[in-house]
């Protein structure tokens, strides 16, 4: 047994891959711009972060586009950009997808597939779509035989665990707005933040139903956008112009496809994600500086808190309601505005938390800045909780 955990120490990703650079594309509403010009946007933008050419991108991950439905949108995007990899791949695991990139990009690179990896996401749910087609593209993918026969679309499989969560521990509306009001506080003080008047608890319950317990407030934004990343090898991080940010940990877990088959309505696959990240990492919560917790619904980000560790099960409304989530709180979290006010281009939403989360460990956030941030982590989540994965990163490849 002991030789067994020495053999898995050694094949840990901790330390061994860094992302070299990182960009976005403007975001929010974003007029005369293409999935492929906005993805071109922020993959210039990230080569100029890491001071490298085009050509020395050997390996592409992206997300699928749903305003551009490429089969192999990296293939398509190659092409365009005028690159040739030899490492590539299009990953669906829905709002999951953004760690995993990370994840394999970690793994491609110290399995020596790639030297740099180039990891994007892209799309145009708001110009690039009415708002019936963006909410179909999302809405399509729900099983065709067991659920949208009976009208469950996304929003509707978050809300069940919502009202779970309230029955089970007393959770309130209030509780969940709060979360809104935190993220808008956060978005405005980040520059190009969709939305930027300030909001208050009322404000939200009384923005009118979405899906109860949800109101409209409570539900993260249709955008534009597109945000990018180089993920390199440790060993080459003198090489970049920028700091370089390391991947300490990963973890991946998939509880199930349908909603009625999702083992519990109030815990979730985070709980097993993120305890592989900590390990690999070797931290724990306590240890974690800076968060970006995927918010499609203030509701998630409550059972989010409780599932990666932050706090006990069923004390995430309190937690919120202490400020936990904030600038001198325990965990300050999306300090961006998060997919709640910052922007949610689809997929490419979390790559935001991991573009927040890398400038704050580089120090570069300039009046949202957490001061100290050394160690961060990025949780992706997706289709009704069924897809899961956490991303650990540092300051420095060893902890």
């Amino acid at each position: 047994m002991a030789s067994s955990r020495s053999k898995l120490a050694a094949r840990t990703l901790r330390g061994r891959a860094a992302i070299s650079g990182a960009g976005r594309s403007a975001v929010g509403r974003v007029q005369g711009r293409s999935v492929m010009a906005l993805a071109s946007d922020a993959a210039k933008a990230a080569l100029a972060d890491a001071g490298l050419e085009r050509g020395a991108i050997d390996g592409v991950l992206t997300s699928v586009a749903f305003a551009a439905p490429f089969h192999r949108f990296s293939v398509a995007f190659s092409e365009y950009f005028g690159i040739v990899p030899t490492f590539s791949n299009t990953l669906q695991v829905s709002g999951a997808t953004a760690a995993t990139m990370f994840n394999i990009a970690a793994a491609a690179v110290a399995g020596g597939l790639a030297e740099n990896v180039l990891v994007l996401g892209a799309d145009s749910l708001l110009t690039g779509l009415s708002p019936d087609l963006a909410l179909r593209s999302m809405t399509e993918s729900r099983d065709q035989q067991y659920e949208m026969p009976f009208g469950i679309p996304v929003a509707n499989t978050f809300a069940m665990t919502a009202h779970r969560h309230m029955k089970e521990f007393g959770t309130t509306a209030e509780q969940f707005a709060r979360v809104a009001v935190i993220h808008r506080e956060h978005a405005l003080r980040t520059p190009g933040a969709q939305m930027t008047e300030p909001i208050t608890v009322d404000d939200v319950l009384n923005s009118g139903w979405v899906t109860t317990p949800y109101h409209k407030l409570d539900c993260s934004l249709i955008s534009d956008g597109a945000a990018a990343f180089i993920v390199s090898a440790a060993d080459r991080v003198g090489e970049f112009k920028s700091k370089p940010v390391f991947i300490l940990g990963a973890g991946e877990c998939y509880t199930h496809e349908h909603i009625f088959l999702m083992p519990s309505l109030t815990t979730t696959g985070a709980v097993q994600s993120s305890a592989k990240a900590y390990a690999m990492a070797g931290c724990s919560p306590k240890d974690i500086d800076v968060a970006g917790v995927y918010d499609c619904f203030t509701g998630t980000v409550i059972m989010m808190l409780e599932d990666l560790g932050f706090c006990p099960k069923g004390e995430g409304g309190r937690f919120v309601d202490d400020r936990q989530i904030t600038y001198g709180g325990s965990i300050p979290c999306n300090t961006h505005g998060g997919l709640l006010s910052y922007a949610h281009p689809g997929m490419p939403g979390s790559l935001l938390h991991f573009l927040e989360v890398v400038q704050q460990l580089r120090g570069q956030c300039g009046e949202r800045q957490v001061a100290g941030a050394e160690l961060g982590l990025v949780h992706s989540l997706g289709a009704g909780f069924a897809t899961q994965a956490t991303t650990i990163l540092g300051t420095e490849a060893t902890l």
